[in-house]
């Protein structure tokens, strides 16, 4: 299957704030139900026990609604690992609640607007640079450049948690209106999977990503439902062999 580049309906000016907040909710369900909040928690985990820390600060992209990774540290807590979130969005409509005191620093559960290509922190602000269904909407030449800058902008590593373009997957996404109850979100849907990246494309696209000009070490998994985690390391790692 040939990806397929298309705007979405969400990322346009014919998306109203209520409507954008209604997809959001709907995006939030299919995270929760379908792998999106596992992959990240999983990717989350792995760097977290890499690095041998309990505590780390995560920039989630293209957050919406934020639920990702407020999940996700909810899941981890009783584990003993921490995690400080920052929420980053191009709109803010998509935010929680829209909230109009957006601000443009680091810090716990804030939320900024800005744009994830050029974003308005210093060099290794963060522990890590997360996003979610974000990479599908970036072409080859954006996607590169969203990783150099998040590379830029991370201490440890960038994770990318998205779909996998697959026949089946769109077949899957068309039947899946019922269960989405909102058109906008299922004809997004529907462009998403056809937009999506498959692993060896991505692999490909990392490969010239890095700020500093080397190559950073790209770990793929794939997870639940057509969804693959990535990890580009940006520090050097503790490898834990098994007998």
């Amino acid at each position: 299957m040939q990806r397929f580049d298309a705007p979405e309906i969400l990322d346009s000016d014919a998306c109203s704030p209520r409507e954008a907040q209604a997809v959001v909710a709907v995006l939030d369900r299919v995270n929760r139900w379908f792998g999106g909040v596992s992959t990240t928690q999983k990717m989350v985990t792995r760097v977290a026990q890499a690095a041998g820390v309990k505590h780390l600060s995560l920039l989630e992209v293209a957050a919406g609604s934020g639920q990702v990774p407020s999940l996700v540290c909810e899941r981890l807590a009783p584990r003993g690992i921490a995690l400080d979130v920052t929420l980053l969005d191009m709109a803010r409509s998509h935010l929680p609640g829209g909230d109009p005191t957006a601000a443009s620093h680091p810090g716990k559960n804030r939320s900024v607007v800005a744009n994830a290509l050029t974003m308005p922190f210093g060099d290794g602000a963060f522990d890590l640079v997360s996003c979610s269904l974000f990479a599908h909407h970036l072409d080859p030449q954006q996607l590169r450049q969203f990783v150099h800058e998040a590379l830029r902008v991370s201490r440890r590593a960038v994770l990318i948690n998205d779909l996998v373009r697959h026949p089946l997957h769109w077949a899957l996404a068309f039947a899946g209106y019922p269960m989405m109850l909102n058109r906008v979100a299922w004809l997004d849907g529907l462009t998403s999977v056809r937009r999506a990246y498959v692993p060896k494309e991505i692999r490909q696209i990392l490969s010239t990503a890095s700020s500093s000009g080397i190559a950073p070490r790209v770990e793929i998994s794939r997870h639940y439902l057509y969804r693959m985690g990535v990890i580009a390391w940006k520090t050097p790692i503790r490898e834990k062999r098994s007998a």
